[in-house]
């Protein structure tokens, strides 16, 4: 575990075997199973648990979560919890490769830890325990949700006071997983499938929308030009014809986000990593597509690369789509004659590149929305400047595809900075 003390973390073998559980705790799961087998809303079969079992185990909170993007992320879906206000909470989802959810899944043996202040000092870079942590938080309990030997999701459940949780909670936590499961996942799918329908045709209604104006620029622009109501090309018609240009961009990059989401759904998107230098084959051809826009807005741009070349083994065109959205969204919701910062740096075995810009930010209550596909910022600074809402997904998804990372902070009615990197790989 990491060099872990046993009283900090721990992993539970054979959870429930040779247990004998009391009158009480017999009755509740008896319950639990009635609940399940009666076809409630998944939401109110985890508020009946959290009630129900707070009488005969330490519990605070309660949380379920559940693997997404072919077992590359785990989402909250649901919170219950004692107090206000929560910090983790549901919509928060994490990456699983190289997290410490990963043993968890692949033991399928539910995990203890009863000293959270401790763990964090040892796993400084654990968002979800500083969160935790945040809400008071001392012990928690996770287990594995499994359904036909396939792992779907994880059952949290956690206590303010510290040691909370011993091996018998443990074996009562994973009885009550293992009724829940199945229930549980099948609920869940129903609602994924519904919100996937009412994104997509929230997706319809957006390219119909945004299409359709820029269109009749073009078409009444492309008329006046073709009945000659201009004359010969003087400045002036130089400049209605940078206008149907900047249109015909727009569209040109909308329609480019639309296809490599096309091309990421449908399992079409090929991976080819050479060995190159990321600033000169992806930043700076990102920084030139973006370059119109950035003069545009006056916006300032400063370089920072403290290794040049920078040197890795990637996918030149998908890590350039990284960089155009980064660049791109810098500018787009950044500060009119702001600044803009691009940084590239080697680490020990990776790979990193940081965008900051000056502007309006985002609260870190909106922290979770960033890289999920269709979903927006709701900021009144921000919610009405054009957006897909796909481009930092795909930026998510390329960066996946080559074992990465990407994160984002902000200061609030200042700056934003989004950061990601790359495994350099063998030389």
């Amino acid at each position: 575990m990491g060099g872990d003390s046993p009283q900090i973390l721990s992993y539970v073998p054979g959870a429930g075997d040779g247990v004998s559980f009391s009158p009480m705790e017999t009755e509740a799961l008896g319950h639990v199973n009635r609940r399940i087998a009666s076809g409630e809303t998944l939401n109110s079969i985890i508020d009946f648990l959290f009630d129900e079992m707070r009488a005969i185990m330490p519990c605070d909170r309660i949380g379920i979560g559940f693997i997404e993007e072919a077992g590359s992320r785990l989402s909250l879906y649901y919170v219950r919890a004692a107090y206000e206000p929560l910090h983790l909470d549901r919509g928060y989802a994490a990456d699983i490769q190289g997290s410490s959810l990963a043993p968890i899944f692949e033991s399928g043996r539910p995990r203890i830890i009863n000293d959270l202040a401790r763990y964090y000092d040892d796993h400084p870079g654990s968002e979800s325990t500083r969160l935790l942590l945040k809400e008071g938080v001392r012990s928690s309990m996770t287990c594995p949700l499994e359904v036909d030997g396939r792992r779907v999701g994880l059952l949290f459940r956690s206590s303010r006071e510290p040691s909370a949780y011993t091996d018998r909670e443990a074996a009562l936590h994973m009885a009550v997983a293992e009724r829940l499961s199945q229930a549980v996942e099948k609920a869940y799918r129903i609602e994924e499938l519904r919100a996937a329908i009412g994104s997509y045709m929230e997706m319809l209604g957006f390219v119909t929308h945004e299409l359709k104006s820029p269109l009749s620029s073009i078409i009444q622009l492309g008329r006046s030009l073709a009945d000659g109501y201009f004359g010969e090309m003087e400045p002036k018609h130089r400049e209605m014809l940078e206008r149907i240009l900047r249109k015909a961009e727009y569209l040109v990059s909308l329609s480019n986000e639309y296809l490599n989401l096309s091309r990421f759904e449908s399992g079409g998107a090929r991976i080819d990593k050479k060995r190159g230098d990321i600033i000169a084959e992806a930043i700076e051809p990102a920084i030139e597509i973006v370059a119109p826009q950035i003069q545009s807005n006056a916006v300032t741009l400063e370089k920072n690369y403290e290794t040049n070349p920078l040197t890795a083994l990637f996918d030149t065109e998908l890590i350039k789509i990284v960089a155009v959205n980064l660049v791109g969204n810098a500018v787009k919701y950044g500060n009119v004659k702001g600044r803009i910062r691009i940084s590239a740096e080697r680490t020990a075995d990776t790979a990193r590149v940081s965008v900051w810009n000056e502007g309006p930010g985002f609260p870190e209550t909106e922290k979770k929305n960033l890289f999920k596909k269709f979903s927006r910022l709701q900021t009144p600074e921000l919610l009405g400047r054009k957006g897909s809402g796909i481009g930092l997904y795909l930026s998510w998804k390329a960066l996946q595809a080559h074992g990465g990372k990407i994160r984002a902070e902000s200061e609030p009615g200042r700056w934003a900075e989004f950061i990601f990197e790359i495994p350099i790989g063998a030389e």
